[in-house]
């Protein structure tokens, strides 16, 4: 006989609804048939979410997060994050509130939980990074049937320049504007891809690098697709790395008397990190990021995100993601 888990919609509690990548999960569960119950901060926006049973708390607090659990589900999904990546908050959620849940979940009789990650993981220099992975870890440990999603690049992380170029001023690159590359995913081809996650087999009990419709792109390349789309000849200035080293060195310095400064050296690391690095499947053995082995998911490509940005076809939700 079926499994009926497999045929049937389940019972979802989301956690991290709220940003825009909880909402496109969100809209995905919903599509799919399942009943889905969404643990919010209370006077967070929530008009995303109204097929949705919404639950006002912390996923911080432990009778909010007691109480959100009540009543039976088959799943948890988390699209929860940190806000800023600096060290006290990275620990506090992508670790501690993640680790609390899980407990809960397991309490409550949850079976499945399926996380959203990220492919930096793979190169753990940074507390956020070190975070997440300490709780993918636990997750892989818990005996739940669980599915660790690492997307590369978003839309929105990739679209902090747009009011630069249109304001006649140059896209600023690293280096050559080839020292990185991504496949970037939309917001709604990773939500499907997470709410596929609950049904696929092929989906469980793994760890999912998984990028957007390749090939891979770098920031060069994200230049000139933008000065197309624009009508205008590219205006490229290239920045050297090592201006981020004598930043992060002297933030460093001050951070040893003052803890405001040490924040800002953390979020300099993380953004040399994302200057640097590849966001593709690292190779072990080689040490290599390889585009060829990054799994590719959806049809949205970044060229359309831009060309509906730049045309005002769609709301600019770039916020604290844009890298300049």
């Amino acid at each position: 006989m079926e499994d009926t888990q497999t045929r049937q919609g389940k019972r979802v509690l989301l956690v991290g609804g709220t940003g825009s990548i909880g909402r496109a999960t969100a809209a995905a569960l919903i599509a799919d048939g399942h009943e889905v119950t969404a643990l919010v901060r209370p006077g967070a926006d929530t008009s995303a979410l109204q097929a949705c049973t919404l639950v006002s708390g912390a996923a911080t607090d432990a009778s909010d997060r007691r109480a959100a659990l009540t009543g039976g589900f088959d799943a948890v999904v988390s699209c929860l994050a940190s806000r800023t990546g600096a060290p006290k908050d990275s620990w506090a959620i992508d670790y501690q509130a993640h680790s609390d849940l899980l407990k809960d979940a397991q309490e409550a009789g949850v079976g499945r939980f399926v996380l959203l990650s990220a492919i930096c993981v793979q190169k753990p220099l940074l507390a956020f990074q070190q975070a997440k992975l300490a709780f993918e870890e636990e997750l892989q440990a818990s005996g739940l049937t669980f599915s660790i999603v690492r997307p590369t690049a978003f839309f929105k992380s990739l679209s902090g320049q747009i009011d630069r170029l249109k304001a006649g001023k140059p896209f600023l690159v690293f280096g050559n504007g080839e020292l990185t590359a991504c496949k970037p995913i939309s917001d709604a081809d990773l939500g499907t891809y997470i709410a596929r996650c609950l049904v696929d087999p092929g989906l469980q009990n793994r760890v999912l690098p998984i990028g957007g419709p390749g090939p891979a792109i770098t920031p060069l390349d994200q230049a000139e697709m933008l000065f197309d789309l624009l009508g205008q000849e590219p205006k490229i200035r290239h920045v050297t790395p090592r201006l981020l080293d004598a930043i992060i060195g002297a933030l460093s310095l001050a951070g040893r008397v003052s803890r405001k400064a040490a924040e800002k050296a953390e979020l300099a690391r993380i953004g040399r990190y994302y200057a640097t690095e590849s966001m593709l499947v690292l190779d072990p053995a080689t040490g290599r990021y390889d585009a060829d082995a990054t799994p590719e998911f959806g049809e949205d490509t970044l060229r359309e995100h831009y060309r509906k940005l730049l045309q005002g076809e769609i709301a600019d939700d770039r916020g604290a993601h844009a890298v300049f």
